[in-house]
């Protein structure tokens, strides 16, 4: 069993540059075929996902990459100054600086070169004064966000490579977890443990998620995002999400159920035990072809049980909220996602199970890679509802 990586530090860089280059030509694919000249690729405050799997540049503040006809076109603009320099070094496009405003800029570096872009492709966030600035200069702009969540559906050898490196952190992080829980100890000291696990091996902060209620007497039923000072007693129940990265995006998940110093009251472990079923249901036809209507369909043992969930119970992961997004039976107000799975997705299987009154909830699930001969485990922490104490 595994949970500590045995070297510490991923590769720097963590993905090949012909793995990079994939990606870029990719996007240059879409754009021969929309017949665009560019696209503008924007993130800010570290969660422009499509930056770093084009670049490999984080993002720190603000960022936006130009993706041209030709590799030579492609210029990455990040902001703050002094962050250039670093970016110079983890991207292998050329970086600049954004100047006081990242689209006036690209634009004006394009005119400068003798391009007057007419039709120019965005993706990521771009906020509204950024899409003004754009619209202004330019006669037509193109939504490529669907087209760049369709190329990172399904992943390249060396992402899953990274995935399973990052479900490695994960597993170290839920041990932490596992063995922090105590009497006494505060949800924050928790997320110190969980941190501390993984920060010195390289690791990078996604989620860790906690719910701390008492089983007698449950006020909670799926993991809180923001800790609190409270001590954990005896008879409480903790479930948590979890998700170590090893790149912006590239993170592990797993979802688990403690009790602390008592065995798990007849209504938890009865919760557990429709998670597991509904999980094992869903798994089972995590299989190329299938598709995402059948996996909601394996969750309806969830609402036979007279029980619902809070969560969704399946969605895709590594690159971002992924799909197929499915959502829990508490909440089927949209339609099922019109999709079929194929081999080399990464999924997250994740029945939270609760009560009809929303007051107590389970949760059990992990991040799976979908093969030929069926669902793989990235993981290795063991599955079900675990005693603490």
């Amino acid at each position: 069993m595994r949970y500590v990586l045995t070297d510490h530090q991923p590769p720097a860089p963590l993905f090949s540059e012909a793995e990079m280059q994939r990606r870029r030509d990719a996007l240059r694919t879409e754009l021969s075929r929309r017949d665009l000249s560019h696209v503008f690729v924007y993130g800010a405050n570290r969660s422009g996902s499509a930056v770093p799997w084009l670049t490999g540049w984080p993002v720190t503040r603000e960022a936006l990459l130009i993706v041209g006809p030709r590799e030579a076109d492609d210029l990455l603009l990040v902001s703050f100054y002094n962050h250039v320099p670093q970016a110079r070094r983890l991207s292998p496009v050329r970086v600049e600086w954004t100047g006081r405003n990242a689209i006036a800029t690209a634009l004006d570096r394009l005119e400068a070169d003798g391009e007057r872009p007419s039709r120019v492709g965005v993706v990521g966030p771009l906020p509204f004064w950024h899409y003004r600035a754009l619209a202004g200069r330019v006669a037509e702009v193109v939504d490529l966000n669907p087209a760049h969540t369709a190329m990172r559906q399904v992943k390249s050898t060396e992402e899953v490579a990274a995935l399973r490196k990052a479900a490695a952190l994960t597993d170290a992080a839920v041990m932490a977890l596992e063995q922090a829980l105590h009497e006494g100890v505060t949800e924050h000291e928790l997320v110190a443990e969980i941190e501390r696990s993984y920060v010195a091996a390289g690791g990078m902060h996604h989620i860790h998620y906690l719910g701390v209620t008492a089983m007698d007497g449950p006020s909670i039923c799926v993991p809180a995002q923001w800790p609190t000072d409270r001590r954990i007693r005896r008879g409480d129940v903790v479930t948590c999400e979890i998700s170590v990265a090893v790149a912006p995006e590239y993170a592990g998940q797993l979802l688990r159920t403690f009790t602390v110093g008592a065995a798990p009251t007849p209504r938890y472990a009865r919760l557990h035990a429709v998670a597991e079923e509904a999980f094992e249901a869903i798994r089972e036809r995590l299989v190329p072809g299938t598709h995402a209507r059948g996996l909601a369909e394996a969750g309806a043992v969830i609402e036979a049980a007279g029980l619902t969930a809070v969560d969704d119970l399946v969605h895709g992961f590594g690159g971002g909220y992924l799909p197929p997004v499915i959502a829990g039976p508490g909440r089927r107000a949209g339609a099922v996602p019109d999709l079929v799975l194929t081999a080399g997705m990464t999924v997250v299987v994740q029945p939270n199970v609760v009560t009809p009154d929303l007051t107590a909830g389970v949760q059990t699930g992990e991040l799976l890679l979908v093969t030929e001969d069926g669902a793989q485990r990235l993981h290795d922490y063991p599955p079900g509802l675990r005693r603490v104490g």
